[in-house]
């Protein structure tokens, strides 16, 4: 399963700041929207919600043959505290994973040394310059019947 991280301070988070092991090198990676689209449109909730699924064997059959799959973690602040909205995964695998390498990317683009710059501003308490390099973020919006939109601030959903 390879995970696309919309969101550049949940990455922060999630990596911790390029520093945690087998995290160290940060990428920034430009997708067709077609392709994101496509795997979105396609996509399953990672977890089962009764408000979503109505048989769980139902979501686990549903799970089990997407090609894509949806979660919703706590957006990040500066100080990657979890913020009250959500910002988007999507797990890809099988066709999804394949297009993505093959077809769908862009460009791939090392930002260890942003992230890095970012993480020395907001230790040293410069957090309106480290706010001023974050890259570019803006509500994306998700083709409808994305999992778990409903419940979700449209606003989380963003892409660098």
């Amino acid at each position: 399963m390879t995970w696309v991280k919309p969101s550049f301070l949940w990455m922060m988070y999630r990596c911790g700041w390029g520093e945690k092991k087998d995290q160290e090198t940060v990428l920034a990676i430009e997708v067709e929207r077609e392709g994101f689209d496509w795997a979105l449109g396609r996509a399953c909730l990672s977890h089962y919600d009764p408000d979503e699924h109505g048989d769980r064997e139902v979501w686990r059959r549903e799970l089990k043959g997407a090609p894509a799959r949806v979660q919703w973690d706590p957006e990040r602040d500066l100080l990657l505290r979890a913020l009250p909205y959500r910002s988007l995964q999507l797990g890809l695998a099988g066709e999804a994973s394949r297009r993505y390498a093959d077809e769908w990317t862009v460009s791939v683009t090392d930002v260890t040394p942003l992230a890095h710059e970012v993480r020395a501003r907001v230790r040293s308490g410069d957090l309106a310059g480290a706010a001023a390099l974050l890259p570019r973020e803006r509500p994306y919006p998700a083709p409808g019947g994305t999992p778990g939109l409903g419940r979700v601030s449209r606003g989380a959903c963003s892409n660098a």
